[in-house]
């Protein structure tokens, strides 16, 4: 038990760029979902592109769910649940890219990229994450 308490203790370092890692990724949300709900016409022209519905109900849906999702993420008491939807909603971004045909490490990566930043940064601010995955 002494052990997993000494994996799951933060230096400031650590904690500080899950901090900044977890808040460029919420920011980037905030982004995406706020485009999505006005939503601005290459939004509309990128979804018709996808073979997606261009319509601004389907666009507003989305950038509700992005929103919704991110706030989970960003409540430290969700935030691990936020973290497995947002991972279902970039995975979703991932097969649109990957049905497509567009380019790997652009376009196609770009969901993993953005998971990365996500579970890293909730990796190195969240206890409890770190205590349910040990590196050690």
């Amino acid at each position: 038990m002494e052990n997993i308490a000494h994996n799951t203790n933060l230096s400031g370092k650590a904690l500080w760029t899950g901090r900044i890692l977890s808040g460029i990724f919420i920011l980037f949300m905030i982004f995406d979902g706020g485009i999505k709900l006005v939503p601005l016409d290459i939004v509309l022209q990128t979804s018709a592109e996808m073979g997606l519905p261009a319509t601004v109900g389907f666009a507003r849906g989305l950038g509700i769910l992005a929103l919704l999702c991110t706030a989970l993420y960003a409540y430290p008491r969700t935030s691990i649940l936020g973290a497995i939807l947002l991972t279902g909603y970039m995975g979703g971004a991932i097969l649109t890219q990957l049905r497509i045909g567009n380019p790997l490490f652009s376009h196609l990566l770009f969901g993993v990229y953005l998971g990365l930043i996500m579970w890293g940064g909730l990796y190195l601010r969240d206890r409890r994450l770190r205590a349910l995955i040990p590196f050690n």
